[in-house]
């Protein structure tokens, strides 16, 4: 049980012992007579038991050798991370590359052609540009 439901049960209990006195004899008895019941068929708590072979712990090679093949078991967790890692510097390089090659098709096509300097400090062809670097 958490702490709440812990607090609640002591509040209920609490409400019900204090209306104990108030109770007839024969509704009393009744009550002791069902808590009898009630604890008489409640199972006592037993501990789970899960029943674990020698060498059963996770990042173990199972049944093979020790030693022989010791370096599978770090390699299972070693080459997913570096296949990722390799993978992330890959999708980087690439993502650079593409990149530099939008950069540089702007900036070529800016200096072929020939505009007068007052194009290059209008707003419009800043938002020109930009658009078509997308």
């Amino acid at each position: 049980m958490n702490n709440k439901e812990l607090n609640f049960a002591y509040k209920v209990r609490h409400a019900l012992n204090e209306g104990l006195d108030h109770l007839p004899a024969s509704t009393t008895d009744r009550l002791a007579a069902a808590r009898a019941a009630a604890i008489s068929r409640k199972r006592a708590d037993a501990p789970s038991r899960a029943l674990a072979s020698q060498g059963a712990l996770a990042g173990n090679a199972g049944n093979l050798s020790g030693a022989t093949f010791s370096w599978l078991g770090r390699m299972g967790v070693v080459l997913p991370l570096l296949v990722l890692v390799i993978g992330m510097i890959g999708i980087y390089q690439y993502e650079q590359d593409q990149h530099i090659s939008e950069t540089a098709e702007i900036d070529a096509a800016v200096l072929s052609d020939e505009l007068p300097l007052s194009a290059y400090l209008d707003h419009g062809f800043n938002a020109y540009l930009s658009d078509q670097g997308e």
